[in-house]
């Protein structure tokens, strides 16, 4: 059991906090004076106490303003979370009724997690809150946590990292690489296809990137194979359109060929090797805990990915 060790804490008192909190919005000591109603002396004070609880600088004057370092940056991810918290229980726990909130919410995922998740997600919305309204905010997976930190949006959704200490993570469910084609093109019904018949044909590429090779010709070439890909894109939805037109392969996580296959009837298998089984969580602030709306989209959420929680998708 961690226990909290009472002599750390009387080194510091909440109103630091604040003036730290305050310090990394202004980066001046005088409009941080003017925000808090104290004088620039006290700001001082309270900062060279908050030097020696830390054993930090904290903030170096510059001629743009006061400079806060890493020790500082860190420090203010926590604390503000910590800040939101007691502000709301302070004002007491907001209200959220779906039934009659015209909230708009705004989520983070990729395009493909969008066509996956949005149609079942926004079918519940309607049911349940016929006034909420959500806007999607596309990005990859590694720039989901900086838009959830600069607020930009409320909840985010995709292959994550481990989540900071001012982050929740929850999983949603777990896919795999799988092959998508058309059969009308490519007649081959063999489940996983063969490994000659996937190399035997042109390959279309999805990479955030803009390059030509990926994680799939990574394991190619440590089994001494390599494939011939002749277009890749940043976009999902392009290469899966593009099979209708053409006898080629694309390799999709399973929840995004499921539903193109399911809308232009095309053939979904199993890769001829092994690829590792990826998670699709969803992350939020900690300090929106408390908020009951957002309580309410992360269930949502869930409840739209349990079909994609079924095996073989």
């Amino acid at each position: 059991m961690n226990y909290i060790i009472e002599n750390d804490l009387r080194r510091i008192d909440l109103n630091l906090l604040l003036v730290l909190h305050v310090l990394l919005e202004e980066r001046n000591v005088t409009r941080t004076a003017e925000r808090l109603y104290l004088g620039q002396p006290a700001i001082s004070g309270a900062l060279a106490r908050l030097r020696a609880a830390f054993s930090d600088p904290l903030f170096i004057r510059t001629p743009k303003g006061m400079q806060p370092t890493p020790r500082a940056e860190a420090l203010g991810r926590q604390v503000e979370p910590f800040l939101r918290l007691l502000h709301a229980e302070l004002r007491g726990a907001p209200s959220f009724d779906p039934a009659i909130s015209t909230r708009i919410f705004h989520l983070g995922m990729s395009d493909a997690l969008e066509a996956a998740l949005m149609p079942a997600l926004l079918g519940h919305v309607q049911e349940q809150a016929p006034g909420v309204r959500i806007v999607a905010h596309q990005a990859d997976s590694e720039r989901l946590p900086a838009l959830l930190d600069a607020g930009e949006i409320e909840l985010a959704a995709g292959v994550l990292e481990p989540p900071a200490a001012w982050h929740r993570q929850r999983p949603l469910f777990d896919w795999h690489f799988v092959c998508l084609y058309d059969r009308d093109r490519i007649a081959v019904t063999e489940n996983p296809l063969p490994l000659e018949t996937y190399l035997a044909h042109p390959h279309l590429l999805t990479s955030f990137s803009a390059g030509l090779t990926g994680a799939i010709d990574e394991r190619l070439a440590a089994l001494g194979e390599t494939r011939r890909v002749i277009f890749s894109s940043r976009n999902f939805s392009t290469s899966a359109v593009m099979l209708r037109s053409m006898a080629a392969f694309t390799t999709l996580p399973s929840y995004y060929a499921q539903v193109w296959g399911e809308a232009l009837g095309l053939a979904v298998a199993d890769l001829p090797f092994d690829m590792p089984v990826s998670s699709v969580s969803m992350m939020w602030n900690a300090a929106e805990d408390l908020d009951p709306g957002l309580s309410w989209l992360i269930s949502s959420l869930s409840r739209a990915a349990e079909r994609l929680r079924r095996p073989g998708c």
